[in-house]
Formats: structure tokens, C-alpha cells, sequence
């Protein structure tokens, strides 16, 4: 496992505090954002209950009103969208310092490195520092951090949405939300592990391939051939298990929480039909929870996703930090 993930995270986090004023603005519009995801499902609900079903009973072919909502409808999605452009395109400018940052301050402290340190590791391996490991934190950066941020706001915003609606549903979805959290917990903490190993198992891979490539006529006037593919195919065979490992354990978590996931849409659905039948909902607040559901969801399988590629991110940074 990573040493101390904490500290190196922190560390990481402390080169993006010049960008302050941006990530601010990111914030605001990552609110933006869920705010209007959720009004939007909101008004999809009154649009059945107080439009179309109104319409249908009564045999009206007046669509004037309904027209109009719907424009008020797609102004909410539109300032959504507005809002999640805005988002990317700021983080662009935070990646973008912060990687350049990271990357001066490497190539700085190579200058005062020892003789040593050259001697002990290979180019290969130094290089896979500067491209793969940093191209792994510019991910974290740009992807990781702002769709983490941005899960947690909708979590909240769709969560006080939902008791509005139905405490009762509620309670069904937020049982299914502990089986999502055990699978994702029990998931993470196998696979941190071999997040360390696949980095550690690239740069050994890359810093022996450099290494072979730059000295291939020493190899040849030496016959060297063999030697050399044996060597190769055994430290390549152990960075394929190492992404086999981490890949399998990673690809265990989407299956098991869609299936919970489904669960929980499924007796969201019989719980809503059988308040439905005795009064306590209409068809149009039950379409609405059923979106809240799956919006709900949502962020938790994505929270999910990003604590596996936060370890490989903490796995990167320790070996640039």
C-alpha cells in the first residue's frame, strides 16, 4: 500500500492553493449544476401531475401552457450545462499550472540530485516520473478531484430533495446505500495495494526498455539477445499481474453496485406504487423520486470509481514526491 496517503494527498493538494479564486468559481458552478439537475427532475414530476395527466383526463388540446413549461424546463437544463462548461474549462487552467509546477520542481531537485541516484535507478524509470506518473496526477487533477467534489453536492442537493418528496422512499433507497458503501469499502481496501505495485511495475518496465534500447549494439557485439528477452519477460510478466490484479479487483465494483443499484430502483418502485394506491403520492412525484433514485446512485458509483483512481494518484505521487 501507499505509505502515507494522507500526507502525500495533502502534499499534492497544496500546489493547486495559488489557484484559489478558480476553484472557487468551480465550486459555485459545480452547485450550479446539481442545483439544476435536481430542479429539473422536480419539474418533470409536476409536468405529469398538473399538465399531462390533467390534459389526458379532460381531452384538452390546448398545449400553450405545457409548451411554456417545458421552455422553463430546458432554461434549467441550459444553465446546467452553461455551468458544467464553465467547470471543465476552468480546471483546465488548475491542471495545467499545477502539472507545470510539479514538473519544474522535479527537473530542479534532478539538478542536485547524487551521482548515486543515477547509478541506482535507471532512465526509464526517472522518465516514467515525468510522463506516466504525472499524466496520472493531471487525471486526478482535471477528472478525479472536481467529479469527487461535484458527487458530494448532488449527493446533498438530491438527498434533501428526496425527504421532501417521501421519507418513506427514502429510508428504501438509503438501505441499498449501505450495501453500496460495504461492497466499496471492502473493494478499496484490497486493491490499494496493487495500485502501488502497477506504477512501481511500469517504471521497471520503462526503465528496462530504455535501458536495452540505448545500449542494443553493446547487446548485439555481446550476443546478448536471449539474455536480455528472459529478462524482459519476466519483469513485463510482473507488471501484467500487477494491472491484472488491480483491474480485476477495480472491475469487481460496477457490476456489484449496479446490482444493488437495481435493487434499490426495483423496490423504489413497489414501495411508490403502493403509496400511490393509498393516496400518499402521485404518479407524478413517484416519476420524480425515481430520477432522484438513479441521481442519488449515481454519485455514489462515481465516488466509488474515484477512490480507485485516487490510490493510483496517491501511488504516482509518491514516487514524483
Amino acid at each position: 500500500k501507499a505509505k502515507d496517503p494522507k500526507k502525500t494527498l495533502l502534499r499534492l493538494l497544496g500546489y493547486m492553493k495559488h489557484y484559489i479564486p478558480n476553484l472557487l468559481a468551480v465550486l459555485v458552478c459545480i452547485v450550479i449544476t446539481a442545483i439544476a439537475s435536481t430542479r429539473g427532475s422536480e419539474n418533470i414530476g409536476n409536468l405529469v401531475d398538473e399538465f399531462i395527466l390533467p390534459m389526458v383526463a379532460s381531452g384538452s388540446t390546448d398545449f400553450a401552457p405545457l409548451a411554456k413549461y417545458l421552455v422553463g424546463i430546458g432554461a434549467i437544463f441550459a444553465a446546467g450545462m452553461i455551468a458544467a462548461f464553465l467547470q471543465q474549462y476552468l480546471m483546465v487552467s488548475v491542471t495545467q499550472g499545477t502539472q507545470k509546477t510539479i514538473r519544474d520542481e522535479m527537473f530542479t531537485k534532478m539538478q542536485r540530485l547524487p551521482l548515486r541516484y543515477f547509478d541506482s535507478n535507471t532512465a526509464g524509470n526517472i522518465m516514467s516520473r515525468y510522463t506516466s506518473d504525472i499524466d496520472t496526477l493531471r487525471q486526478m487533477i482535471s477528472q478525479s478531484i472536481p467529479q469527487g467534489v461535484s458527487s458530494i453536492v448532488t449527493l446533498v442537493v438530491v438527498f434533501i430533495a428526496m425527504i421532501t418528496t417521501s421519507w418513506i422512499l427514502t429510508l428504501v433507497t438509503l438501505v441499498t446505500v449501505v450495501g453500496i458503501t460495504f461492497v466499496t469499502i471492502t473493494v478499496v481496501g484490497k486493491a490499494g495495494k496493487f495500485f502501488v505495485g502497477q506504477q512501481k511495475s511500469l517504471g521497471a518496465v520503462n526503465g528496462y526498455v530504455e535501458e536495452m534500447i540505448s545500449g542494443q549494439k553493446t547487446l548485439k557485439a555481446y550476443n546478448q539477445e536471449d539474455n536480455t528477452l528472459d529478462e524482459l519477460d519476466d519483469i513485463n510478466g510482473q507488471a501484467v499481474e500487477a494491472y491484472y490484479q488491480s483491474e480485476y479487483h477495480t472491475a469487481m465494483m460496477g457490476p456489484s453496485v449496479n446490482f444493488i443499484h437495481n435493487l434499490s430502483m426495483t423496490l423504489v418502485s413497489v414501495f411508490g406504487t403502493i403509496l400511490h394506491m393509498r393516496g400518499r403520492m402521485s404518479v407524478g412525484d413517484i416519476g420524480a423520486f425515481v430520477l432522484y433514485s438513479r441521481k442519488f446512485s449515481g454519485p455514489i458509483r462515481e465516488i466509488a470509481d474515484i477512490f480507485n483512481e485516487l490510490q493510483s494518484a496517491v501511488a504516482a505521487a509518491e514516487r514524483v514526491f
